[in-house]
């Protein structure tokens, strides 16, 4: 399953970081966007380009705020499931991804916490 972790930072002690790391330990592909280059094991943190194709799940490591310049890129990248980590809830973009992902499920869930009970 594709992964793209938005929000990824080179910082060890980011959740994001962290999520990046399990996601491949555990077999996923992983894709990791933040707001500086860098690396994260030996997966490329990049920078927001253009919409990736093949993303089954978005997580992601954005407030609220940080999300709105990137509303277009997430529904452009048309992924089936989008995870709203602790402290990323935004109630008020949910119904835009309804609106123009019918298909999409959004989870309030810890990324972490989903991959340690088996239940990514």
């Amino acid at each position: 399953m594709n992964t793209l972790v938005l929000g990824a930072s080179p910082n060890s002690d980011r959740y994001s970081y962290k999520a990046v790391q399990k996601l491949a330990e555990k077999g996923h592909r992983v894709t990791a966007i933040g707001l500086r280059a860098g690396l994260i094991g030996n997966i490329p943190i990049q920078l927001q380009d253009k919409p990736l194709a093949d993303i089954h799940t978005i997580t992601l490591y954005l407030s609220p705020d940080n999300q709105v310049p990137l509303y277009e890129y997430i529904i452009a990248t048309a992924p089936q499931r989008i995870i709203f980590n602790p402290g990323t809830e935004n109630p008020e973009f949910y119904p835009l991804l309804r609106a123009n992902l019918p298909q999409v499920r959004i989870e309030i869930a810890c990324t972490l916490v989903l991959l340690a009970t088996g239940a990514y």
